[in-house]
């Protein structure tokens, strides 16, 4: 009889592992909020339209189409029983299911470290939803600022946009607003050229603070040169509906405000009684099984391995996920199992006007010669011929036409 195996998520992490695993030698059962996986590395791309929402996304059901998917969230877990609890909002129904074997992928959720407003007044980017949002707040201000009458002070704040945390995400969102702004919103609003700025705030001494320090600071060079203020050592005490007040008791205000800062650990983590570090991320041995259990596995953002503290990034879960379904078909067959090794491929991140940086193991590059590798990267990377095909035609739409402004 087959073993029951559950996997909660459906990010980087969790649908490596469906990819991967053997669905003849187990029954699997996906548990997610969302019935699809997410390329997050290409989403501050569609918050400006140089790439469309479902171009980046692949159905998980199409993915594996041999394996069980439920359409809802976790809400706990009895470890003593072997059993889930689950909501489904679309009925606001619960049921429950009962596994074998139990992977944790749920990922991590947007750390606003007790800040008074973030929640209410910033916009977060991790789900293609918030991508859709940022999109049209941007159109929002713009259209806004353009209503004649309107007072300098007001107009200014409208098309002021704000992006708190200097890490790959805020950056790449910054990069490609300035594209945005000087390649399309210029051209469809020129009254407004002149009253646009981009203020990157980061907390730290530097901005992307894993990478090398000179190809971080050549980032801080190429935003400055396109008008991008970059304010480190700025951290903020309170947000408002319109201006963010920082500690040394400044005041910026803002049409957008977009928040990038970090993770903290989603509800169902903190609700569990596993052994976790100081973070609140589940602690896993060299195998990845929750530290005292050997039918609980955890990976990704949620899970850190003990003794060893590995980035919270799309690469370590991937390898993960990855690793954890050859761990499953090879205790399916009998055959001996091997401890999880990570191994750093490099990171990329686009700064703006057709550059990037490339901090890989034997190269560290910026440039053009560096967005030409990000993109192809990026693009071998996507899951399917299908996202490949879509993106392509995306980089090609955006190249010969613009992005697209209009509101819906």
């Amino acid at each position: 009889m087959r073993r029951k195996l559950i996997v909660l998520g459906s990010g980087f992490g969790a649908f490596s592992l469906i990819k991967e695993i053997d669905a003849a030698a187990y029954d699997v059962i996906v548990v997610s909020p969302r019935n699809h996986f997410l390329f997050t590395p290409l989403l501050p791309s569609t918050t400006v339209g140089t790439i469309e929402f479902r171009s980046i996304i692949e159905s998980i059901r199409v993915a594996k189409p041999d394996i069980q998917f439920y359409q809802a969230a976790c809400l706990s877990i009895d470890t003593d029983q072997g059993r889930i609890t689950c909501w489904q909002e679309l009925d606001d129904s619960e049921f429950t299911l009962e596994y074998d074997l139990l992977v944790i992928a749920v990922g991590a959720s947007n750390n606003t470290y007790g800040i008074p407003g973030v929640h209410e007044h910033a916009m977060f980017l991790k789900e293609l939803a918030d991508a859709r949002a940022i999109r049209q707040r941007i159109i929002d201000c713009f259209e806004q600022a353009s209503v004649p009458g309107l007072a300098e002070v007001e107009r200014k704040r409208l098309v002021h946009v704000v992006i708190v945390g200097g890490g790959p995400t805020g950056v790449e969102f910054a990069a490609e607003m300035h594209d945005f702004l000087v390649g399309d919103l210029q051209k469809s609003f020129p009254q407004l050229k002149d009253d646009v700025r981009i203020t990157l705030l980061e907390a730290t001494s530097q901005i992307l603070s894993s990478f090398d320090v000179n190809l971080s600071s050549y980032a801080i060079k190429r935003f400055r040169r396109q008008r991008i203020e970059v304010r480190v050592r700025s951290i903020v005490s309170k947000v408002e509906a319109h201006a963010v007040h920082l500690a040394d008791r400044s005041v910026i205000p803002y049409g957008l405000l977009v928040w990038s800062t970090g993770i903290g650990p989603r509800p169902l983590v903190q609700s569990l009684s596993f052994e976790k570090e100081l973070r609140g991320r589940i602690v896993v041995d060299e195998y990845l099984r929750v530290r005292g259990r050997s039918d609980v596995f955890a990976l990704g953002d949620c899970a850190t391995q003990y003794g060893t503290d590995l980035p919270a990034t799309s690469q370590v879960a991937q390898q993960e996920g990855r690793y954890l379904g050859r761990v499953f078909n090879r205790q399916a067959r009998g055959k001996p199992i091997k401890p999880f090794e990570y191994q750093h491929l490099g990171m990329l991140a686009y700064i703006g006007s057709n550059r990037a940086l490339a901090d890989l193991t034997s190269v560290k590059g910026h440039g053009i010669a560096a967005w030409l590798f990000w993109r192809s990267a990026y693009l071998t990377k996507l899951v399917s011929f299908r996202n490949k095909a879509l993106v392509l035609f995306d980089w090609c739409k955006t190249f010969f036409f613009g992005r697209d402004i209009s509101r819906f």
